[in-house]
């Protein structure tokens, strides 16, 4: 039999009280070295890190990453990032140790059920396309669906979507749906449409395209912080 102690219900408290920090960017091709960041417990990239995929673009980066103070870095990529489609057990090699990388995969980070897809729906040809429909639904039912933080390269669809060409929604059907059936989801991270930055709340989940540069590639957006807790995941207003 399990004694209830004034020690347990302390740390039930604590732990309950608890609170994590996140920044969250995407789409820096290469461009890292201009963006300032807010300090934070986890530092959170949904991919583009690159401009071409090669493999020295590939290692300035994760130099770089790996460094940020940020007692967490979780990385994801996209759809320019052609070594870690092309050559994944390459990358695998050349990620430092403090790097969680998630390729339809997911981690528990402090408690937080994190999954990670660098998938989007047919684009030109770059890495990672997939074609609507079944192709690309098969990557989003590996889902769990008690995940609560989730980080994708590209949109769901009419979320934060839009193109300035042309203003009608770019993001995927089928991963709209599957984000609908995750009734503990808290926070979508997304980039890959650069003039999708900002935020929308759909049915309790926060959304977020968190994509730092603007569509002629220039470092204009801010990254986003957000606190999370328990209870609720919230944007913090601070100058960085």
């Amino acid at each position: 039999m399990t004694h209830v102690t004034y020690d347990n219900l302390n740390c039930l408290f604590l732990l309950t009280l608890r609170k994590m920090r996140i920044v969250l960017i995407s789409d820096t091709h290469l461009k890292h070295d201009n963006l300032p960041l807010p300090p934070g417990d986890m530092l959170v990239h949904a991919g583009d890190f690159s401009r071409r995929g090669l493999v020295h673009e590939a290692q300035i980066f994760l130099d770089w990453f790996s460094a940020q103070p940020h007692r967490h870095k979780v990385l994801v990529a996209g759809n320019h990032d052609f070594i870690a489609e092309n050559e994944p057990a390459l990358l695998e090699s050349m990620l430092p140790k403090n790097v969680i990388y998630l390729n339809d995969s997911g981690r528990e980070v402090e408690g937080i059920k994190i999954w990670g897809s660098p998938i989007q729906p047919w684009f030109f040809d770059w890495a990672f396309n997939r074609q609507r429909g079944a192709d690309i639904r098969r990557h989003w039912d590996l889902i769990p669906t008690d995940t609560e933080l989730l980080i994708t390269h590209g949109p769901p669809y009419g979320i934060l979507d839009e193109v300035v060409r042309d203003p009608r929604p770019v993001g995927c059907r089928d991963l709209l749906h599957k984000v609908s059936e995750l009734h503990q989801l808290k926070l979508h991270v997304f980039g890959h449409i650069h003039e999708g930055y900002g935020r929308c709340e759909v049915g309790g989940t926060l959304f977020l395209n968190v994509s730092v540069l603007d569509e002629n590639y220039h470092m204009k957006n801010k990254p986003f912080l957000v606190e999370w807790s328990e209870a609720s995941v919230s944007i913090i207003h601070e100058s960085v």
